[in-house]
């Protein structure tokens, strides 16, 4: 038995000795020079879309939500007291300036006219025989004269009210427009100042917004606008700024402007709701940039290019100095210069000198 187990550990140790050789082969190979295949598969290749960097003019814009009002909406009332003998004008028809509309009752004025023309022209004769009288003939006093000369005077001046008021008993259109409304029948008693009707002229239209005060420097009267509305599919239409509010609300710390514009064929109403695109400003010639190509880092922004490396092509990084933005757009004032090629999809994945496969180019 001794024998058997001197034997069993002798060969245990051989084996042992071969097996460590074995493994001591293999720790000389890692900690030589490195494979080939290893190098090759340490450099990235990253996928990117990228788009050529060049100059135009860049607008900025601010944009709001408004309110149509009519250019003239006027509340029309009964200028004498009486009953509505007549409706000349249906509701929701055109009417022209001084287009007759309602007529009062004029009877009782109408006598009035008469009775002053009679006492009118009894006064003028009266005056016309006492000034002969007086300046020819030296005959009469000359308080009887003054008397006839203002008895004269007063009744052409109480005439002439009378005329007036008897004018009024028809209801005229003040403007062209449509009459939007009709407050009274006939039959209706109307004393002066009853309101009976409402014209509406819409062939000017005024849009009315709340701008925020941030924007006061940007705002003049008389720059344009482009206006659109959904209901009426998005069409286009043009306006003048025709006022700008000289105060600030304090509630929503807005000032309002005014907008006038056509309105051809009557399409747009009061209170349609409008959106408006004004111009804030204009820069021409100047590098503009989609936002999402931007990279945030520390201390600002970068964005990654595509450049060249032994013929092939590579991600470079660059800081950029930004200007104003618009909507997805950006102005970088400095660090990129036209014909960049500047990588728009895949820059977050990108680090400076990794190599790129430009799969599209815009």
């Amino acid at each position: 038995m001794t024998m058997e187990r001197k034997l069993t550990t002798g060969l245990a140790s051989v084996l042992a000795g071969i097996v460590l050789a074995g493994c001591g082969g293999d720790e000389q190979a890692v900690d030589g020079e490195p494979d080939d295949a290893l190098v090759r598969g340490a450099s990235r290749v990253i996928n990117v879309e990228i788009t050529s960097v060049g100059k135009r003019d860049f607008v900025r814009r601010i944009r709001l939500t408004g309110t149509v009002w009519a250019k003239q909406d006027v509340t029309i009332s009964a200028e004498e007291f009486g009953v509505i003998r007549e409706i000349f004008v249906d509701k929701g028809s055109r009417v022209s300036v001084g287009q007759s509309l309602f007529k009062i009752d004029d009877r009782v004025l109408t006598s009035q006219v008469a009775e002053a023309t009679a006492q009118a022209t009894l006064a003028r004769e009266t005056w016309e025989r006492r000034k002969r009288l007086f300046e020819d003939d030296q005959v009469g006093s000359e308080l009887a004269y003054l008397e006839a000369k203002y008895g004269a005077d007063e009744a052409v001046a109480r005439l002439a009210t009378l005329e007036e008021r008897l004018a009024r008993t028809v209801v005229r259109a003040p403007i062209a427009g449509v009459l939007d409304d009709r407050m009274v029948e006939v039959g209706t008693m109307v004393n002066t100042g009853t309101p009976v009707a409402r014209i509406v002229s819409l062939d000017l239209i005024k849009v009315v917004a709340g701008v925020p005060e941030r924007y006061a420097p940007d705002i003049r009267t008389g720059a344009n606008a482009t206006v659109h509305f959904e209901v009426l599919d998005d069409d286009e239409f043009e306006g003048d700024i025709t006022f700008v509010g000289a105060t600030v609300n304090p509630r929503n710390r807005t000032f309002l402007i005014e907008l006038e514009m056509p309105n051809p064929g009557g399409v747009i109403k009061p209170e349609m709701v409008a959106n408006i695109e004004l111009v804030r400003g204009r820069m021409d010639d100047v590098v503009v940039i989609p936002q999402e190509a931007l990279v945030r880092v520390e201390d600002g922004f970068v964005v990654f290019v595509v450049g060249k490396e032994g013929g092939l092509d590579v991600a470079e990084v660059r800081a950029v100095s930004l200007g104003p933005s618009q909507g997805n757009e950006v102005v970088v004032e400095g660090g990129l210069e036209p014909g960049d090629r500047l990588i728009i999809v895949g820059q977050h994945q990108v680090a400076d000198g990794d190599h790129l496969n430009v799969v599209a180019s815009w």
